[in-house]
């Protein structure tokens, strides 16, 4: 039986939360902790599907890993060259952020691997990796059509490369470094479109020279990690879903705590500011390199705008929510410059646009985005999330503004980043059980 979530029609938001840890941060503590000399302990880790996907396909490289306990973990590093080669494959759940940077990791480990993972992540793209890690010097295969699984194959040695990047991705440029740190000489990457720089502020945290010049971030090869302690803030990616939450439903006042707020990943917050939303940001910090701040949402009426394309691949996960905080928008709203939307969990242009048709909204998919005529009431609707954790996510907000009731099938992926998304949800306010 797949989970259905079951949503009440409006309601207000108040209170104070904390969202779960950051994804990417948590998948980057357990792979630099694993390659670093010496202990690692991080606090606050996602005790999600994709992250704990991570913690187990080190662990079955030899890697002795306690926890998750309340968020701590306490990793023992094995050091650059000690990784050993797994018995089986390593199953990466649904997660295309272990299978990428993974691939990166491994290709000059000097074993023999293959990584595999869900339905869902068979149907994303893996040559983007492959391709440039061939460059290096890798032996990698991919299956049908370049996705998985992805099979590595030992080779004597990398060279460092200077890689322009095709697209605007972080998991892609964050598997080169990963590569570079096993390669001979200075690995580079230019990206076209600043993306997360989790990688690079983290490998600085583990004592390894990062160099970032413009768009380009470098690392020379043979460097090693010190283990390091490590506090995950709270995910801004699942913060999202309140900030709109509060935005659209009115009355709503809700304070949300300890959110990553690094700048390659804000743009939800600018964009939102654009339509007239009003988030106040309070309490800025700097913890483990990364800035964290509260941030204050109240009810604000919207309106549409045109997306900048500059902010778009700094929200490109929040998208889906985006849409619907456009529906919500007085005036028309208008995405372009987000076909990598199209190779997520789902087509995430397609799938939203189909849903929200089902609201009644008005809202034309475009090769590369979305426009969105919103201000119009709408109903509520039986959803098709299609297995896609922030599509289920998404449309559970949306009924804070239909008219009756929303149904959200197939919901159980929620657990891959948002662990207690439903009982946050009820604690803030909103009317939302899951069977």
């Amino acid at each position: 039986m797949s989970l259905t979530f079951h949503i009440q029609p409006g309601g207000s938001l108040h209170g104070a939360l904390r969202v779960p840890g950051d994804k990417s941060i948590s998948h980057r503590s357990i792979m630099l902790g694993a390659l670093a000399d010496g202990v690692t302990e991080v606090t606050g880790f996602l005790e999600g599907e994709d992250a704990l996907a991570t913690m187990r396909a080190f662990r079955t490289m030899g890697v002795k890993i306690e926890g998750p306990e309340n968020g701590n973990v306490h990793i023992e590093g094995v050091g650059r060259e000690g990784l050993k080669q797994p018995q089986g494959l390593i199953d990466c759940g649904n997660s295309g952020t272990t299978m990428r940077l993974l691939t990166g990791l491994l290709a000059g480990q000097g074993f023999d691997v293959t990584l595999d993972g869900d339905a869902s992540l068979r149907k994303r793209p893996m040559e983007r990796v492959a391709k440039p890690l061939r460059l290096m010097g890798a032996d990698i295969d991919t299956g049908e059509q370049g996705r998985p699984p992805v099979h590595i194959k030992p080779v004597k040695s990398l060279k460092a490369i200077h890689y322009d990047l095709p697209v605007a991705s972080a998991q892609i440029k964050s598997a080169i470094l990963l590569a570079g740190l096993f390669a001979e000489g200075v690995t580079s990457v230019t990206e076209p479109e600043p993306t997360r720089d989790h990688s690079e502020r983290m490998l600085q945290g583990f004592d390894v020279a990062v160099q970032r010049l413009g768009a380009t971030a470098s690392i020379q090869g043979g460097q090693r990690l010190k283990g390091t302690k490590i506090q995950v803030p709270g995910d801004i990616s699942s913060a999202a879903f309140f900030l709109v939450a509060a935005s659209i439903a009115p009355g709503s006042d809700l304070l949300l705590i300890d959110v990553g707020m690094n700048p390659t990943r804000t743009g939800v917050v600018d964009i939102l500011r654009l339509m007239g939303a009003n988030i106040l940001v309070q309490n800025e910090r700097i913890e483990g390199g990364e800035p964290i701040a509260d941030l204050r949402v109240r009810y604000a009426p919207l309106h549409g705008i045109d997306v900048p394309e500059t902010l778009v691949p700094l929200a490109i996960d929040e998208f889906p929510v985006l849409f619907v905080a456009a529906a919500c928008a007085e005036g028309v709203t208008k995405v372009t410059g987000a076909a990598e939307l199209r190779v997520k969990e789902s087509d995430r242009i397609q799938v939203m646009a189909d849903g929200l048709h089902l609201l009644g909204i008005d809202a034309q998919p475009t090769e590369d985005g979305m426009i969105i005529q919103g201000g119009q009431p709408f109903h509520g609707a039986v959803i098709e999330s299609h297995g896609d954790h922030r599509i289920a996510m998404s449309f559970a907000v949306a009924a804070l503004r239909a008219s009756s009731e929303m149904t959200v099938k197939d919901a159980d992926n929620v657990a891959t980043s948002f662990p207690g998304f439903v009982s946050l949800a009820v604690l803030a306010g909103m009317g939302i059980s899951a069977s």
